[in-house]
């Protein structure tokens, strides 16, 4: 018995023994052997290392208006395990399905989702309708689900089974405003074409973390300790474009665009003295917020990826070569109209020529004769083509945009060839931003600028600059005599309404300097006899150029009529410029047509005197001035003394403080004079139509005086101040019961005030 029980007892101490080793072993290898991977799985369940994303930095232009920037959305987030839970998958998926637009189907299977090991997933999200949506429809499904506000708490996720995420979203507040400046932003965060492309490592910023614990169930514990790097947002992008002048652009374009309906159209506006794009746009275009919706040929930048023979444009280089060289006599006589190469006849547009004329006169009618004898030849081919070189044809502008293509600017091989490139037809290639490029050499003196859209790298947080975009200097092109020669000649190609073929670029008020081109469209291998690129390349003023405007029509519906081209480029050119130039607040003046200057006097300085003697300081002198206020003496007078003026500009006397002076009548006076007065007045003022002043409506704007314009054409100018006097008239015998006054202006003036042409 004894022995037995020994035994057993052996054998149990035996049992427990092996039991202890086996734990023991167990216990060794779970916290030495396998520590620091149950140590990982463990953290995986307990902690959450949520990525932060950095805010893309904005783009802006020239005065800080966004045209580009990040923007909250939701991201819809489903908890498959606690919706099975909850048992309202079915309520989940209906109401999912109705706001979002997805299939039922699609949204069961993502309620429904397992791991691998066959146990229901916590976090789902809805690609791709339920990915960065809008704030509206984030407040639909939080509506319709009864979620928890705000609609971003995370208890959303364990209370109802779902979530919306807040996500950044990139926004362009202006639509397809200069889209192909500006590129896309995609829903898959890919940075797509234009600056968004180019400028992503600068734009993306630099993500974040944090690692926050949490308890089984998947909330975070209050009390635990959380590893935090904060993300670094991305930069803001300052741009070269004005939102105004590129919002000029694409209204004009777009208005030509639908009359003549051309297979595409460009336009560009850059400052020649700095090389700055202040407006790029094409049509079509897309919208970078819709970018799904666009056509493939809609995201085509034509303004420096596609190439085209330019036509008459070209004559820049042959005209600035030859009188660079000398070899330019504007008085010199060719007969006009055709002209033999070897075994081909080259011949004007008009096929009768305009008889023995001057070169001067071919400039104006656009004489492809006579840029054959100039460039073939008297400049002779080997000069020719190194002005072709020195314009920067058949080699890439740099500009800061992607997908610039070089153009061809030499391919002679017989001598045709060569003669028809001095009119910008046959072995030339060329491409929008070369044009403008080339015409911003010579408005500026001579000295070619390379052309940029990017002006400056903002601090996200403070706006101050981090890096700046110096204008960069390419090369002398010509002299600044000869640019001065070909600018007079370029103007007289808008000015002579008689035989200008630029006339419809025409601008009352400025001097403009520019010149169309007409090419034929080549269809296989053949020059077609109804199709054209159509375009005007142009600056004004002509005294001190502000801004250089290039206008692209490719293959316009002139109805088998070229001469109807002058009806898109040039126009466009004229709509574009104008509202430009008023905007920059360049004054306009009465010009004289043709190339006539004007002779300009030095102003008198009368300030502080009395206003009797100023009078007769100015009578003497011949000068034109208005007197605003009732004073005894100039208390300051604008412009200041010593500045140069022409004889049709004024002088304006104040005799008593801006606050305590109307505003005077400004009718029929110039857009100079009018925004002369309003300035020197500190009047806002706005403009409306063009010419001379036929009416004004003063209303008070803040602490000062606002006043609109309205201009109308010399010719219509009359019958215009007779209709605005009878509707004044009108308006105070209705509201006051009382003799209306023609004019409460308080001036005097030392000239009448309709000034003439």
């Amino acid at each position: 018995m004894n022995k037995k029980v020994k035994l057993r007892t052996i054998l149990i101490g035996g049992l427990f023994t092996l039991f202890f080793i086996v734990l023991i072993g167990k216990i060794y290898w779970v916290q030495v052997v396998d520590a620091s991977e149950l140590l990982k799985k463990a953290q995986e369940m307990w902690e959450r290392n949520k990525t932060i994303q950095p805010v893309r930095g904005s783009i802006v232009d020239r005065n800080k208006q966004v045209l580009a920037e990040d923007g909250p959305s939701y991201t819809v987030i489903v908890n498959p395990k606690i919706i099975d839970t909850l048992k309202n998958g079915s309520e989940v998926v209906k109401q999912l399905s109705a706001i979002l637009g997805k299939p039922e189907s699609e949204l069961m299977e993502q309620v429904t989702k397992k791991k691998e090991d066959g146990t229901l997933l916590t976090w789902v999200e809805v690609r791709s309708e339920g990915w960065k949506i809008d704030v509206e429809t984030a407040d639909k499904i939080a509506a319709a689900l009864k979620l928890e506000q705000p609609v971003n708490s995370q208890s959303n996720l364990y209370t109802h089974g779902v979530y919306l995420e807040e996500t950044p979203k990139r926004y362009y507040p202006g639509g397809s405003l200069a889209a192909h400046v500006l590129g896309y932003f995609d829903k898959n965060g890919k940075a797509v074409m234009g600056l968004e492309a180019t400028y992503n490592d600068m734009l993306k910023g630099k993500p974040g973390h944090i690692i926050t614990a949490r308890d089984r169930m998947g909330y975070e514990l209050p009390d635990a300790k959380a590893s935090y790097e904060p993300a670094e947002d991305g930069k803001t992008l300052q741009l070269t474009i004005d939102r105004n002048i590129q919002s000029y652009i694409e209204t004009a374009l777009e208005r030509s665009y639908a009359e003549f309906k051309p297979k595409s159209m460009t336009a560009i506006a850059m400052d020649p003295k700095t090389g700055e794009i202040l407006g790029l746009a094409n049509l079509p275009t897309f919208n970078p917020a819709k970018y799904w919706e666009a056509k493939p040929e809609d995201f085509r930048n034509n303004a420096i990826s596609s190439q085209f023979e330019p036509g008459s444009t070209f004559k820049l280089v042959t005209l600035a070569g030859t009188v660079e060289e000398g070899l330019f006599d504007p008085n010199e006589k060719f007969k006009s109209g055709s002209i033999k190469i070897y075994d081909r006849t080259l011949n004007d547009h008009n096929l009768k020529g305009w008889g023995t004329i001057t070169y001067l006169e071919g400039l104006k009618r656009s004489s492809n004769v006579a840029f054959v004898k100039l460039g073939y030849e008297k400049l002779k081919e080997e000069k020719f083509k190194q002005y072709i070189g020195k314009f920067g044809f058949g080699q890439k502008t740099g500009i800061d945009l992607p997908g610039e293509i070089t153009g061809w600017g030499d391919r002679f091989r017989y001598p045709v060839d060569y003669a028809t490139a001095t009119y910008g037809q046959g072995g030339v290639s060329v491409t929008a931003i070369q044009q403008i490029a080339a015409y911003g050499a010579i408005a500026n003196g001579g000295m070619m600028m390379q052309p940029h859209v990017v002006k400056a790298v903002l601090d996200p947080k403070t706006n101050e600059t981090i890096q700046k975009v110096d204008p960069k200097a390419v090369r002398q092109v010509v002299s600044p005599e000869t640019a001065s020669k070909v600018t007079e000649y370029l103007e007289q190609v808008v000015s002579d309404k008689e035989m200008g073929t630029g006339r419809n670029a025409y601008i009352d008020g400025y001097r403009v300097a520019g010149k169309t081109g007409t090419a034929n469209i080549v269809i296989n291998g053949k020059y077609s006899d109804d199709k054209w690129v159509i375009t005007f390349v142009g600056y004004a003023p002509v005294e001190d150029p502000k801004i250089v405007v290039l206008v692209l029509a490719d293959q316009p519906d002139l109805h088998g009529n070229y001469h109807n081209g002058g009806l898109v480029a040039p126009v466009v050119f004229k709509e574009i410029m104008s509202q430009s130039l008023r905007y920059m607040n360049v004054t306009a003046h009465v010009t004289q047509e043709l190339s006539g200057v004007e002779k300009k006097v030095a102003t008198p300085d009368v300030a502080g005197k009395p206003i009797a003697d100023a009078k007769k300081q100015l009578g003497d002198g011949k000068i034109k001035y208005d007197v605003l206020g009732k004073g005894a003496g100039v208390i300051a007078q604008f412009p200041p003394g010593g500045t140069e003026i022409g004889p049709n500009q004024r002088i304006y006397l104040l005799t008593e403080e801006t606050g305590g002076v109307e505003l005077p009548n400004l009718q029929g006076k110039s857009l100079r004079d009018a925004l002369a007065v309003c300035s020197f007045m500190k009047v806002e003022c706005q403009v409306s139509g063009e010419g001379y002043v036929a009416s004004q409506t003063v209303a008070p704007s803040g602490e000062q005086q606002a006043v609109t314009l309205q201009l109308v054409p010399w010719n219509d100018l009359e019958k215009a101040i007779a209709d605005a006097a009878k509707q004044t008239a009108a308006a105070q015998t209705a509201s006051a019961g009382k003799p209306p006054q023609t004019s409460n202006a308080r001036s005097q003036s030392g000239s009448p005030s309709k000034a003439k042409p």
